[in-house]
């Protein structure tokens, strides 16, 4: 049974023992036991530890954790100091210059959002070392459907970030009309260009927000 030390606890409960995710479990004992999976295994549920149901009024969905030693730590396109950023963090720190003047932060660590209710989830969450979406269709699209599925029926708005094809994807479980989504490609270098570079979510999740009644995020990472 995974502890997350908050209300998903609860709304959880049912999840841990349902065939999928059994089998799940086996698999990543066997990944972790024989190759080099990341994050740590203590590390996995972090976007669920550092923002609860209750203060999630913000989700962005990322695709599968970084593949590369010191990277993955549980909350999607976060990295700990001192890692080097990685190319998906650099985009998304411009698009933040360029849509509300932030300087890019030298840290690659966002738990500064994680605790303003900011969930920060990918749609799998493990990865084995060097092989992006090697934990694909394992089980964890079902869990993190799951997920989705109870924001869904918050009544308080959520603000999706859904930057992506698997991101995009999740669109069908937020069908709850209080809650807006807003789309782009994914920030990597290979589709960034592609419109995820002049989306201005940050300035438009911030306005929705605001829009709800409720405060918007402070976007810096380093005050």
């Amino acid at each position: 049974m995974v502890k997350l030390g908050n209300d998903w606890d609860e709304i959880l409960a049912d999840e841990w023992q349902k065939p999928y995710y059994l089998a799940l479990r086996e698999f990543l004992k066997e990944e972790y036991k024989t190759h080099t999976v990341y994050p740590d295994m203590y590390d996995i549920f972090n976007a669920l530890k550092w923002t609860s149901f209750a203060d999630c009024r913000v989700c962005i969905i990322g695709q599968d954790p970084y593949h590369e030693p010191g990277q993955a730590h549980g909350l999607c396109f976060s990295v700990r100091e001192p890692t080097p950023l990685p190319p998906s963090l650099k985009n998304i720190y411009a698009e933040l210059e360029s849509d509300l003047g932030i300087p890019p932060a030298k840290t690659g660590e966002l738990t500064a959002w994680a605790k303003q209710g900011v969930l920060l989830l990918n749609n799998t969450l493990t990865v084995r070392r060097g092989a992006a979406a090697s934990h694909k269709d394992k089980g964890w699209e079902q869990f993190t459907d799951r997920i989705i599925s109870e924001l869904n029926k918050k009544e308080t708005p959520v603000i999706f970030l859904l930057w992506g094809s698997p991101a995009r994807k999740k669109c069908e479980k937020i069908t709850n009309p209080i809650h807006k989504k807003l789309i782009s490609p994914h920030p990597s270098p290979l589709s960034a260009y592609r419109g995820f570079f002049g989306c201005r979510h940050f300035s438009r999740c911030n306005e929705l927000l605001e829009n709800a009644g409720l405060p918007p995020i402070d976007w810096r990472i380093e005050k």
